[in-house]
């Protein structure tokens, strides 16, 4: 049976990495695996149905919490476009030096994706340069820099990237811990190729003419920086109320979702339906990226099926004989992502690796707190012998940083890269050539901040 969930879960992962040759979406072979494994458990497998259904309405409940979370995410920051409130931002950008472009739309690319997440920084941020840059050859050079600065700026936030946000959300580290151990090593992972190119570019980058005074007048229209910072906010206020309340991140995110929406209506009144349903919540609902909502669905339950058959335990198992090194496994991790989505990496890593808090498993926590000496880096062995890592343990902060910067080494590695080369029609191997270097000189450059900052702020 473990034999053949495996073969389900590979061949639908091959059918995922290579969509484009294939030119099937990646959200069908998803869910076609998702069910598939739960199915051959059923029929291979033990034949207690009422076991199984249990296992799958607990994995289901956790997994619509993110999709709640990611669906919600998605609706603000479309009604937020619709209002034209990135223009707040964007509008403002007017130098024509290459180098100091550069670091200009890679700031912004950091701090936009730590607020919104890194594909919807790395959209808004495609279509700046194309008003800032004429010349193809040059924008896709700038777009692919955002993919790498958009990744390692969801990499530090609970909310910027869907990795950290399933860390989060399954209890695995907490908002403030996470935003202070990975906030330098994610500026650092940016920051490295951008050193290393302004010692190699020079020049002014080609650009249309553009009428700033025209666009400045568009930001006040239909309240767009009301909506900005509404949406920001109410982004931003997710953590937080989290932290007072001690609700699931979900239910702050549609709190915001709500305020947002009742805002909009309010701001056009005075319409009629046709002429204010281009800046609804309805409309933005129906324009948000269902497909990666269910692909997210489908990999979840996929993943679930090998945790609940203890598969995952088992290929932590054999890493850790293999490698029997932490950091190198987790390191591998990163650098898988880029091969293939790191989603179902780090839900496979969540299964792999026992988790212990008070709530999920009380008697290894009661037992980690009585022997806090035996604790190292969060990591505590049993009484049975296996690992648990606790609540903001150095794993968990080391998967969320390799994960969400690792896949910038190639331009399917994560869905900030997807997402421009969709756009910009950016070719694979001209990426490879150009970009990979650089993403991995951060990737280096962040893990190595990572080992000198970790132990400032370890809880351990």
């Amino acid at each position: 049976m473990e034999l053949t969930l495996i073969l389900i879960f590979v061949i639908g992962y091959l059918a995922i990495a290579f969509e484009h040759p294939l030119k099937i979406n990646k959200t069908a072979p998803a869910l076609l695996i998702g069910v598939l494994t739960w199915t051959a458990w059923v029929l291979w497998g033990t034949n207690d149905i009422h076991h199984i259904t249990e296992y799958l309405s607990h994995h289901l409940s956790d997994t619509a919490e993110i999709l709640f979370f990611l669906m919600g995410a998605m609706t603000i920051v479309e009604v937020v476009d619709s209002h034209q409130g990135f223009k707040v931002i964007t509008n403002r950008i007017k130098t024509k030096d290459s180098r100091k472009l550069l670091w200009i739309i890679s700031i912004l690319a950091f701090f936009m994706s730590a607020v919104l997440d890194n594909l919807t920084a790395t959209i808004v941020m495609v279509s700046l340069l194309r008003r800032l840059v004429h010349d193809r050859n040059q924008r896709i050079f700038f777009v692919s820099m955002v993919v790498v600065a958009a990744n390692a700026g969801g990499a530090w936030s609970p909310i910027g990237d869907v990795t950290t946000t399933m860390l989060w959300i399954g209890g695995q580290i907490t908002a403030s811990n996470i935003i202070m151990t990975l906030i330098v090593p994610s500026i650092v992972c940016m920051a490295a190729p951008l050193i290393y190119l302004g010692f190699k570019m020079k020049g002014e980058i080609k650009r249309d003419d553009y009428d700033y005074e025209k666009a400045e007048e568009e930001e006040s229209v239909k309240g767009s920086k009301l909506m900005f910072f509404l949406g920001v906010g109410g982004l931003l206020f997710v953590p937080v109320f989290k932290t007072i309340t001690h609700l699931p991140p979900y239910m702050g995110m549609l709190l915001s979702l709500s305020v947002v929406w009742i805002v909009s209506e309010l701001l056009h009144i005075d319409k009629t339906e046709e002429e204010k349903k281009p800046y609804t919540a309805l409309h933005a609902l129906t324009k948000i990226d269902v497909a990666s909502v269910l692909f997210f669905l489908g990999i979840l339950l996929a993943i679930t099926a090998l945790e609940s058959t203890h598969i995952l335990q088992g290929l932590a198992k054999w890493m850790n004989d293999t490698i029997n090194n932490d950091d190198g496994i987790v390191v591998t991790i990163g650098l898988l992502s880029a091969i293939v989505d790191n989603v179902p990496l780090v839900a496979a890593s969540q299964g792999m690796y026992a988790l212990a808090t008070e709530t999920i498993n009380p008697e290894v926590y009661k037992y980690a707190m009585e022997h806090k000496d035996l604790i190292d880096q969060g990591m505590i062995v049993y009484t049975d012998g296996v690992k648990y890592y606790l609540q903001d343990a150095r794993l968990w902060e080391f998967i969320a940083y390799c994960a969400g910067t690792g896949g910038s080494a190639l331009i399917i590695g994560s869905a900030a890269g997807v997402a421009a080369m969709g756009m910009e029609k950016i070719d694979f191997m001209w990426y490879a050539k150009r970009i990979t270097i650089l993403a991995l000189i951060g990737y280096a450059a962040g893990i190595l901040a990572f080992f000198v900052i970790q132990p400032m702020f370890s809880h351990f």
